[in-house]
């Protein structure tokens, strides 16, 4: 990159491995790729952000408003960037190499050859510049050594000579020789497992106001606790990914059968043919039995939605979910403009403003009732904040709330049933 970049700026360098593809027999000329690549980056690597083309499939990513870069966001992006260029089959690996170091250690990790890459992705180390290296694929995010390990091979260091003897027999025969047996050496102590990362997500309850009861619960995200949620293509579809990997802990403590589990996704994400394989990727390992209880949400959904995108990503999601739900943040949405079977529920979920404004939307989005029943589907309100939206809710006949005055954002999905109102929030056990 011509421009010097700022010294706090995280740097990262992607470089595209072609060694399968070509051993496949499917190989893309490599400015084809690069050309891709190129596109791509233009769309999702925006302003302030920079990159650059620094060798060939090699470019070099910048974000001078960050001390590193997140390996899940460059996750994501390895996925639909792979996707991208080898759609349809495995024979395509992208991967990109984060750096904790200097812009030259950068820049010297992106004139390693073709052959060089395969060698690290074989784990056989980087003795380059000083710096921390990831690899990052679609599957995996590893790091790797900052040398080369030994080799095999390498000769045996000799004894010491307190451990040779002190004399030799005068005229001794040489013994038979014996089948050489290794020298047994000393079993290094077993490291302690380490800790797993705390999950970055939780779940609230479903609340069901006319029979003051938990009918099931939505995945949320800490981060949304202290900032609003981000808007970029990327940054939301590495959230929703983790979501997607975090929801499988869950799993395993609610009981079959009971209550519905909603995961939120993208709109615009869903629209994106590289998404929705990084989406389908992480819904394959659900299982199957699961998929009566699972809803998806799909927030920002626009206020005139294609009808076109809505059956695309109604088609996509069908296999997975029983229950669709679009999030929206006008209350006068067209539902009536709108197909019965494209959605089993729409959300309104209210924005960040006065407490009056947040009541007055209540009061609207309730004011449709009729035309949602006609078409057989269910209202909702997401992020209610404090009793007196709670009440507002009640008061205008809507039926199902979830946010902070339901619950706080719990570690497992809540347990179902009767729970008094004049008791909520519900809390971490």
């Amino acid at each position: 990159m011509a421009v010097k970049l700022p010294a706090m700026t995280a740097i990262a360098c992607l470089r595209i491995l072609l060694t399968a593809a070509e051993t496949a027999g499917a190989s893309v000329p490599p400015a084809h790729v690069e050309a891709a690549a190129d596109l791509y980056l233009k769309h999702r690597w925006k302003h302030p952000r920079r990159y650059g083309v620094v060798a060939p499939l090699a470019f070099v990513l910048a974000d001078t408003k960050a001390e590193k870069l997140d390996p899940e966001e460059m996750q994501a992006l390895a996925i639909e960037l792979e996707t991208s260029l080898f759609p349809g089959r495995k024979s395509g690996q992208v991967c990109l190499m984060t750096f904790e170091g200097d812009e030259n250690a950068v820049l010297q990790f992106a004139s390693l050859s073709q052959g060089e890459l395969a060698g690290l992705m074989a784990g056989r180390g980087y003795s380059g510049a000083p710096g921390h290296v990831q690899v990052i694929t679609a599957e995996e995010i590893r790091a790797v050594p900052s040398a080369p390990p030994e080799a095999a091979t390498a000769p045996q260091a000799k004894p010491a000579a307190t451990a040779a003897p002190i004399e030799a027999p005068p005229k001794a025969k040489p013994a038979p020789a014996k089948p050489a047996v290794a020298p047994v050496r000393p079993v290094a102590a077993a490291q302690p497992p380490k800790p797993a990362a705390p999950l970055t997500t939780g779940w609230r309850a479903i609340y069901h106001l006319p029979t003051e009861s938990v009918v099931g619960a939505v995945l949320g995200h800490k981060a949304d606790l202290a900032a609003p949620r981000p808007e970029e293509d990327g940054e939301l579809l590495a959230r929703d990914l983790t979501g997607l990997n975090d929801a499988q802990f869950g799993f395993p403590t609610v009981k079959t059968g009971e209550g519905a589990l909603f995961l939120p996704l993208s709109f615009w994400n869903l629209t994106t043919p590289a998404s929705q394989e990084a989406y389908k990727r992480r819904l394959s390992r659900y299982p199957l039995d699961l998929q009566p209880r699972l809803g998806a949400t799909v927030y920002d959904t626009p206020r005139e939605p294609s009808m076109g995108l809505l059956q695309q990503i109604r088609a996509f999601l069908h296999g997975s979910f029983a229950y669709i739900d679009l999030c929206i943040s006008d209350p006068n949405f067209p539902v009536n403009t709108l197909p019965g079977d494209i959605a089993s529920s729409i959300t309104l979920e209210l924005r960040d403003e006065p407490d009056a404004e947040r009541i007055k939307a209540i009061a609207l989005f309730a004011s449709r009732q009729s035309v949602y029943r006609a078409k057989g589907v269910h209202q909702g309100v997401l992020g209610v904040r404090n009793a007196k939206e709670l009440d507002a809710c009640r008061a205008a006949g809507l039926g199902y709330v979830t946010g902070l005055a339901v619950s706080a954002l719990l570690d497992k999905p809540p347990a179902l049933g009767a729970n008094p109102a004049d008791a909520l929030p519900l809390q971490a056990a």
